[in-house]
């Protein structure tokens, strides 16, 4: 593989090639290609591998948003080409490492460019420019592209309107005379006048370099046939490339066959599937983000879409959130509402609270369209499963960011669930344009008192199915009284799932304790006055962290020996009471020590 076509666009597909809801195989310098098309009309090239069994993507799904494999059911993220769900590990947010290999993708002139690593941008050709372009359609060879090239300086082809005149629909056969007005190892430029001088048609012949025995003919011709001589002068060319082809496969059967080009394939770190990524160690903002658009979203509630200063914005799942480093210095979490498929920006919503610590009013009075955030990459502590037979979601005011992602992806699946949303007023319903997308799985619960929401939610969570999930989101009294009412009503802590977007806990840090570190061979003192995560980083040892409240889960550590104090409202009620398990930016020790797995 010389070092000139990894560094080259080449053609790999027509536009004819990648249609909605279809996969294109395609096949580059020894390399096999997925080709497809999402719904938003964004092209994707990746590596034609699923990163599971090596099955080809080629025969996998187009759902319109992510591809999805035939054997195991891996979805793969437009754009980014990250996972998104794994079905044996329905309870985990796959590990951002899980990307399958992505290559630049162009359009131009019909057809589909991409290379291993191109400079520059595809070629610009003036002959192909003005009237624009018609692509013919593509003709494998079985030979070198050198040898393609040679035969298509010699190539003979009739202009474009006396093909169109003739009755048969055929045309005149391929004939001169034939003029090579460009040339070079992976293209030529052809202009066919006919005998008489009267008409003349400009070809530009592309040989994409399938591997080093095979050779496809791309042939773009300057301007547009009229409709009605579409199909003679399809059919015109495609004969004349078919003899060419025999020609030179039989020239190529009489020379010594060339050594095959071999593809290197990058390893991906697929045992990380099995349990959620870990997050980067404190609180890391890896993005710089614009803010594209700022617009009211409901009362109190403004919508900001984000979008990458540079590169891709990294793949997340329904139910991740982000930590927005704000100009005042302060660190939030929002939930990420977007629908699958959707990572060219994210959304956001954030909630106005006059008597919080400052951040939403920062969001809300001072950041404007074209500002530049620092944000973290997204986290995933309340993943949706997709094994369920039925869904619940229900959320409370701005409790509705999570559960929307979540909606939209079980909509698009086709799996069954219902959305309740609980608000003061129909103004303060978040996003109402994407609820109404949902159709009838919504049900609003409007100005309900809090006795009347107890009662809505003891309807809506009695009499659980077989196989039923539930996800509640919103202000705290709201989670506690829905816990308690699926825990009275036999559903069990493994099938509720909730995100509190603030802890409640009264936290008595009065208490003086030892942390042993078991892997870190480490013995640490916690006053009074400070919790176990201050001590941990005062003394150079770094946790994964987000809210630092007790509330996402980020700063989870396995607890080896010991009794802790759970102030958090992240682990259920088993969970607590195992207390295999605990968050260090709040909990703390019932007894004089406690020896963590760090």
């Amino acid at each position: 593989m010389s070092g000139e076509a990894e560094r080259r666009w080449h053609p790999v597909a027509s536009q004819y090639d990648v249609v909605p809801r279809h996969v294109f195989w395609g096949r580059l310098l020894g390399r096999e290609l997925a080709v497809w098309r999402a719904d938003d009309g964004y092209v994707n090239v990746w590596e034609n591998r699923c990163l599971h069994r090596g099955v080809r993507l080629s025969v996998g799904t187009n759902d319109g948003r992510e591809l999805v494999c035939r054997y195991h059911g891996w979805r793969y993220a437009s754009r980014t080409a990250g996972c998104t769900y794994i079905p044996a590990h329905p309870a985990d947010a796959p590990a951002r490492t899980i990307c399958n290999r992505t290559f630049p993708a162009l359009e131009r002139y019909g057809l589909v460019w991409s290379g291993e690593e191109p400079d520059g941008e595809p070629p610009v050709l003036d002959a192909l420019e003005p009237g624009g372009a018609f692509a013919l359609r593509g003709v494998t060879v079985r030979a070198p592209a050198e040898m393609v090239v040679d035969a298509l300086s010699r190539h003979r082809f009739s202009p474009t309107d006396l093909i169109g005149a003739a009755a048969d629909g055929n045309g005149p056969g391929p004939g001169g005379p034939v003029t090579v007005t460009g040339q070079d190892r992976y293209h030529v430029v052809l202009r066919a006048e006919s005998a008489d001088g009267g008409s003349a048609s400009t070809a530009v012949f592309f040989a994409q370099p399938a591997d080093a025995d095979r050779t496809v003919v791309r042939a773009v011709l300057a301007g547009r046939p009229a409709p009605d001589s579409r199909i003679p002068v399809w059919r015109h060319h495609n004969t004349a490339l078919t003899q060419l082809r025999d020609a030179v496969e039989a020239e190529a059967r009489r020379r010594p066959p060339p050594e095959p080009m071999v593809a290197a394939i990058e390893e991906v770190p697929i045992h990380l599937s099995e349990v959620p990524e870990p997050a980067p160690k404190g609180r890391r903002a890896g993005l710089r983000v614009q803010v594209a658009r700022k617009w009211p979203v409901a009362e109190d509630v403004a919508g900001f879409e984000l979008v990458s200063i540079a590169g891709q914005l990294p793949t997340f799942q329904p139910g991740a959130h982000i930590d927005v480093h704000l100009p005042n210095g302060l660190v939030r979490q929002y939930s990420l509402t977007n629908g699958p498929g959707e990572l060219d920006r994210y959304r956001i919503g954030v909630k106005l609270e006059p008597d919080g610590g400052g951040g939403s009013r920062s969001l809300h009075e001072n950041v404007r369209v074209g500002d530049v955030l620092a944000v973290s990459e997204p986290r995933n502590n309340f993943p949706l499963r997709r094994d369920a037979v039925r869904t619940v979601l229900v959320a409370g005011g701005i409790g509705i960011t999570p559960l929307l992602a979540m909606a939209q992806a079980l909509r698009h699946q086709g799996l069954d669930f219902e959305l309740h949303v609980f608000a003061r007023s129909e103004d303060h319903i978040a996003f109402a344009e994407l609820i109404d997308g949902l159709g009838e799985s919504v049900t609003r619960h409007i100005g309900l008192s809090p006795s009347e929401t107890g009662a809505a939610l003891e309807s809506v969570l009695a009499g659980p199915g077989p196989h039923e999930h539930v996800y509640v989101c919103g202000p705290g009294p709201m989670l506690d009284a829905a816990r308690r009412i699926a825990a009275a009503g036999g559903r069990t802590d493994d099938t509720v799932h909730f995100e509190y977007f603030a802890n409640p806990t009264d936290i008595d840090d009065s208490t003086t304790f030892t942390v042993e570190l078991a892997r870190s061979a480490l013995s640490l003192e916690v006053p009074a006055g400070a919790t176990i995560m201050e001590v941990l980083r005062a003394n150079g040892v770094e946790v994964s962290s987000s809210c630092e409240t007790g509330a996402c889960g980020t700063c989870r550590v396995a607890v080896l020996d010991g009794e802790p104090v759970h102030n958090d409202v992240y682990l259920n009620d088993t969970e607590k009471q195992q207390g295999g398990e605990m968050m260090v930016c709040v909990s703390r020790a019932g007894g004089d020590r406690l020896v963590l797995d760090i």
